[in-house]
């Protein structure tokens, strides 16, 4: 099981806004020893997040879906999560009765619509403004507003996932290496490759710019106690071969 994330806006693809839900859920993920393993960034159109949906459905990972659950036009999340799983739309009683309180008097129709999921669907806890978001088959729909998301996610996290926090034995590592080149070390690379096949290695180039410095950042990332191996043959190679380098925080 991976854990994933749909990114929906339309303003995104189109630079109106930037994005801030990846860092924030990979924030969010690390903090309790878990890592993200892919995203996608869709445009809003109903079509095309019901294939994304069904694509992603299929493949059994716990997925976060930011953005277009309201009852605006432009709003299509709802509807395609209730497409790709051919199951009707219906109001949660649950939501309504949280809609309903949270609106009193001016409850209409068009309020109650942000209450409408697919049929099945469990709700996720609001504390802005408590309208709920919806989860259904390990797909968890939450607002596009990051006041509103980034919450709901970490009570997603805890309520459903707290037994896989830390539960595997996994590091990324890696040191800022100045004045290096990746050409330089690429037999170093190679070499730590094939002996730690379980690990990942991974370099990072900076190049100079203003006052930063020209630098390479190389490092691996797996269990702990190849991780820890893997960077000891690292730095004493490279204080063999006389580059300087700071640990990557």
């Amino acid at each position: 099981m991976g854990f994933g994330a749909i990114i929906i806006g339309d303003e995104i693809l189109s630079g109106r806004r930037q994005d801030k839900h990846l860092a924030k859920l990979i924030e969010l993920l690390g903090e309790r020893g878990l890592k993200l393993s892919w995203v996608r960034y869709v445009t809003d159109s109903r079509p095309f997040l019901v294939k994304t949906l069904q694509e992603t459905l299929a493949a059994g990972d716990v997925v976060f879906s930011f953005g277009g659950i309201g009852a605006t036009p432009d709003d299509h999340t709802r509807q395609a999560a209730a497409a790709a799983l051919d199951l009707p739309l219906a109001l949660h009683p649950e939501a309504e009765a949280i809609i309903r309180g949270r609106f009193g008097d001016q409850i209409n129709d068009h309020r109650l619509q942000m209450g409408v999921y697919p049929e099945g669907a469990a709700i996720i806890p609001n504390p802005y403004n408590q309208i709920p978001g919806f989860s259904i088959a390990n797909h968890y729909f939450v607002p596009g507003f990051p006041v509103m998301a980034w919450p709901m996610v970490a009570w997603v996290l805890d309520t459903h996932y707290a037994h896989l926090f830390h539960a595997e034995d996994y590091v990324e590592q890696a040191v800022t290496v100045w004045e290096a080149y990746e050409s330089q070390l690429i037999d170093l690379m190679e070499r730590i490759t094939a002996d730690y096949p379980d690990l990942t290695l991974f370099s990072l180039p900076a190049f100079a710019e203003g006052e930063r410095r020209h630098s390479l950042e190389l490092g691996v990332k797996g269990p702990v106690p190849r991780v820890t191996l893997a960077m000891a043959e690292i730095t004493a190679e490279l204080a063999r071969r006389g580059f300087s380098w700071d640990d990557k925080a």
